[in-house]
């Protein structure tokens, strides 16, 4: 599968690289500066509010995926810019890292919104609610999202973890938690397999 994957350097996304090139996925980085995760893995200059930019990088390939940090300044043109480019260069399959601020809880309501959701990462949690919401009503491409739970970081792969909706997932030990590489893992495994096409759908512990 030949894979265009947007914010390929950053900590989701060059696990993300990883793990796809691990499997024998052929990845390119596209990004503003052209900068790749590896030596291994090419990179072209792709802005992702472009949408003929995205369409010409996107050409020949079998899916785009997008691991742009998304926040409140650029949410609509990068999510939307992706979503005309894929249009554009007849690419249906495109994969996205979201956020967990739009998960439910138990009493129904968004995690974004709970008393506890720190207030320096609020922004960043409502733009990628924002960006669910743009990409929800799409129904003539073949896009997933992937939500992680309410932490994320640096650890280890195990490929051992849960599959949930739109609830958020919380381990028997009160912790919502996954490593950025059994993330990645997810990512793929979605990318590749499409089980949840036109769905969002999380991964933890």
């Amino acid at each position: 599968m030949r894979i265009l994957l947007f914010g390929a350097t950053g900590t989701l996304g060059s696990r993300i690289a990883a793990e796809l090139t691990e499997r024998g996925e052929r990845v390119t980085s596209a990004s503003r500066t052209g900068h790749s995760p590896s030596p291994d893995i090419p990179a072209v200059t792709v802005d992702p509010t472009d949408s003929d930019s995205v369409a010409a990088a996107a050409e020949g390939y079998d899916a785009i995926a997008s691991a742009v940090h998304i926040d409140p300044d650029n949410v609509t043109a990068v999510t939307q810019g992706l979503l005309d480019g894929a249009r554009k260069a007849g690419v249906r399959r495109i994969a996205f890292v979201g956020g967990a601020g739009s998960l439910k809880v138990p009493d129904g309501g968004d995690l974004v919104d709970t008393p506890t959701f720190p207030a320096e990462w609020k922004p960043i949690g409502l733009a990628h609610r924002d960006e669910l919401n743009l990409i929800r009503p799409v129904t003539d491409l073949d896009w997933s999202y992937l939500s992680p739970p309410a932490a994320i970081a640096p650890g280890e792969r195990t490929g051992k973890f849960r599959m949930g909706g739109d609830d958020l997932i919380v381990g028997d030990d009160g912790n919502s938690f996954v490593s950025a590489e059994d993330y990645a893992v997810a990512f793929a495994d979605e990318l590749e397999q499409g089980n949840a096409i036109r769905r969002r759908i999380t991964v933890g512990y």
